[in-house]
C-alpha cells in the first residue's frame, strides 16, 4: 500500500491515493505533475541538493522566490537526493516502489545514465507507468540535442507563424512546454483508467515518451495542413488570423484596442450591415465567402478601422454583443489580475509558499460538488525527512543518509 502523506485527508481528490515521484526541471515536466498535484495525487518532487530545479533561479519577483517555479509546483513535496551517490538512488527506488507513475524530463541520456531506462524499470516495477519527456523524440537526427520552448517553437515553426511578415515572434506563454506538460498528465491519466478498468490485461510497466517537437508539431496542425495541401507558406498577421476575415484589433475613439471576430457568412453579414450599416460591402461578390473575405481583408480591415475609430469601446463592444458579433478587449497582465471575470467568480485562492502566501488562479476545470487541490509551493527539500519517514526510513537512517551526502541539509524556512 502507497505511503500517505502526513497531511493527507481533507482535501482528498478525484487522484487520491495516486502517487507520482518527479524527477523534473523547468516547466513541461512540472506542468505535468503540477496537474495531477491539483487533481489530488500525492506528488514527490526529486531534486538535487545543490540548488534543485533551476526554474527555482529564474528570478526572485515572488518574495525572492521565481514566477515560473511559484507557478508550475505547488502540491509537491519536495525531497532533495544525491543521484550520483548509491544511497541516494536507493532511496530513490524505494520511493518508486510504491509510485503509480515516474515522470521525467532531464537532460538527454540523463535517466539512462542512472539506470532509470524502461527496460530496467520493469524488471524492478512491472506496474510502473514512466513518462519520459524530451526535445525532439528518439530516432531522429536532433534527437541529441537539449530542447527549450524557444528553440522547439523556432524548429516547429510556429514563430513564423506568429508576429508580422519578416518580423517573426515567439508566442508569449511557454506553449511547447505547456502543451507537453499536458499530454505528459493526459497520457498517465489514461494509464491508470485503462489498469482500473482492465486489471485482467497485466499489460506490465507502461512506458511513454513525449517531446516538445512532437507536441508542437501537432499544436502547428492547422498551418501546416494548409501549407501541406496549398503550397504556401501563410504570413503572421500579428493580432489578425490567416484563416479567417475579418478577424483582428482595432482602435477606438477612447484610445482602446477591441478585437472583433466573424467565424462564418451569416456573422459577417450582420457585421456588415448592422454594425458597419454597409450593406454595400455585404453585398459585395468580392467578400461573399470567408475565402473571398481573406484574400481582400485589407479593404475590410480599413472600413472597420474607420467605424472603431468613430466610437469609443463601450460602444463598439454594445453593438457587436447586440448583432451577436465576438468581441474582446486587449488587455496587458495588470488589468488581466484585476478583471472581473476573475473576480466576481471567485477565481483567486490562496496558497502557501516558503515566502508567505500568495493569491493564486484555481485551475480550469470546474467539477461539481468538487475544488481541486492547490496546495503549497514546497521549498527545496522541506520535505525530505517526512517523505523519508512515510517510506519507513527511521530518524538514526534518515540522519545517517545526511551524513553520507544522500539527501540535502535539513531545511529550514
Amino acid at each position: 500500500m502507497t505511503p500517505e502523506p502526513a497531511s493527507a485527508g481533507a482535501a482528498a481528490g478525484p487522484l487520491d491515493g495516486v502517487t507520482v515521484v518527479t524527477l523534473e526541471q523547468a516547466v513541461s515536466a512540472p506542468m505535468a505533475t503540477r496537474v495531477l498535484a491539483d487533481f489530488g495525487a500525492r506528488v514527490i518532487k526529486v531534486e538535487n541538493p545543490k540548488g534543485g530545479d533551476f526554474a527555482r533561479d529564474y528570478d526572485d519577483v515572488v518574495g525572492g522566490l521565481a514566477a515560473h517555479f511559484v507557478w508550475a509546483n505547488r502540491g509537491k513535496e519536495s525531497v532533495t537526493l544525491d543521484l550520483k551517490s548509491d544511497a541516494g538512488l536507493d532511496v530513490l527506488h524505494r520511493l518508486l516502489a510504491s509510485a503509480d507513475a515516474l515522470v521525467s524530463n532531464l537532460a538527454p541520456g540523463a535517466t539512462a545514465r542512472l539506470g532509470l531506462t524502461a527496460a530496467e524499470l520493469e524488471k524492478r516495477y512491472p506496474e510502473l507507468i514512466v513518462v519520459e519527456i524530451d526535445g525532439y523524440g528518439s530516432g531522429g537526427p536532433l534527437s541529441h540535442k537539449r530542447a527549450y520552448d524557444l528553440l522547439v517553437q523556432a524548429e516547429a515553426g510556429s514563430c513564423a507563424v506568429t508576429g508580422f511578415p519578416g518580423e517573426p515572434a515567439k508566442p508569449g506563454p511557454p506553449f511547447a512546454d505547456i502543451s507537453t506538460g499536458l499530454y505528459s498528465a493526459l497520457s498517465i491519466l489514461a494509464l491508470l483508467l485503462g489498469k482500473a478498468r482492465n486489471p485482467e490485461s497485466n499489460r506490465g510497466l507502461e512506458a511513454v515518451s513525449v517531446s516538445l517537437f512532437d507536441t508542437m508539431t501537432d499544436m502547428m496542425g492547422y498551418p501546416l495542413t494548409y501549407t501541406q495541401h496549398s503550397g504556401v507558406n501563410q504570413q503572421p498577421l500579428g493580432m489578425s488570423s490567416p484563416a479567417v476575415a475579418p478577424y483582428g484589433a482595432y482602435r477606438t475613439a477612447d484610445e482602446q484596442t477591441v478585437v472583433l471576430g466573424t467565424t462564418n457568412d451569416r456573422e459577417w453579414q450582420r457585421l456588415a450591415r448592422e454594425i458597419l450599416q454597409r450593406d454595400d460591402l455585404a453585398d459585395d461578390e468580392r467578400f461573399r465567402t470567408n475565402s473571398d473575405r481573406v484574400r481582400n481583408r485589407a479593404v475590410l480591415d480599413e472600413a472597420i478601422g474607420e467605424w472603431c475609430a468613430r466610437h469609443d469601446l463601450a460602444h463598439v463592444q454594445k453593438a457587436a454583443d447586440e448583432a451577436g458579433i465576438g468581441n474582446s478587449r486587449y488587455n496587458i497582465p495588470s488589468e488581466v489580475l484585476a478583471h472581473p471575470q476573475l473576480s466576481e467568480r471567485d477565481r483567486w485562492r490562496t496558497i502557501d509558499t516558503p515566502a508567505g502566501s500568495i493569491q493564486a488562479i484555481l485551475p480550469p476545470p470546474i467539477i461539481a460538488g468538487r475544488e481541486l487541490r492547490m496546495d503549497q509551493v514546497p521549498g527545496l527539500g522541506e520535505h525530505t525527512d517526512r517523505v523519508l519517514a512515510d517510506f519507513g526510513y527511521s530518524p538514526s537512517e534518515i540522519e545517517e543518509l545526511r551524513r553520507r551526502g544522500a539527501i540535502g541539509p535539513e531545511y529550514r524556512r
